[in-house]
């Protein structure tokens, strides 16, 4: 659980929380660790179309043996992330020191985000003010795309590949078919509405 008080969604969340939920992340993944679980699979579900099994906002931390396959195959890539990054400046949401959030310029669904580093690469993500610091810009991006669409449901995790970063999809359309067989995703929100309409949503 997020919080004691009974909170709905990881956007309610007072800053003290949010700092509560990245030292909880923190402890779990040196727990983890130690048990020989070198992987913290760390996600969030928000909302009855995300899968959330309980209306209280709370993380699911899943200890995994090694990288799951997509980020397997983000490592065999490359970077993607630091080219997304390059691209992001138009779409950008929130700019904090080495921190940004920005609308996906690619999105399998309309305002989907990533929340990353802007340069440079962070060995031991849950160590240090790292993690705090992505959290609270999740909020905030949270808080941004609830202004726009109201309380939808959302996924949201946390990728420890080459760049780490937080992946954030708003469960706007239903992915059928041609989405899960295809691998094809059809976005009907541009990324460039997308941050705009986020942008003038979140102040």
């Amino acid at each position: 659980m997020h919080s004691p008080r009974h909170v709905r969604s990881f956007a309610e969340l007072a800053e003290a929380e949010v700092v509560q939920v990245a030292i909880a992340w923190q402890e779990r993944a040196r727990a983890a660790a130690d048990a020989e679980f070198p992987y913290l699979h760390a996600m969030i579900n928000e909302g009855q179309l995300a899968g959330a099994s309980l209306a209280h906002s709370h993380s699911q931390l899943t200890w995994l043996r090694e990288p799951p396959p997509a980020v397997r195959r983000e490592r065999r890539e490359g970077c993607a992330v630091c080219e997304l990054v390059a691209q992001s400046e138009p779409l950008v949401l929130k700019e904090s020191g080495n921190v940004l959030s920005f609308v996906h310029p690619a999105g399998r669904a309309p305002y989907e985000l990533l929340i990353t580093l802007k340069s440079g690469h962070d060995s031991a993500p849950f160590v240090g003010n790292g993690v705090i610091v992505l959290l609270q810009f999740l909020r905030d991006a949270i808080q941004r795309l609830r202004a726009v669409e109201g309380p939808i449901s959302w996924n949201a995790w946390f990728h420890l590949g080459e760049h780490p970063h937080i992946e954030v999809v708003p469960r706007l359309t239903a992915f059928a078919g041609l989405e899960l067989g295809a691998e094809i995703y059809v976005n009907v929100v541009s990324p460039e509405h997308a941050a705009e309409t986020m942008r003038s949503g979140g102040e």
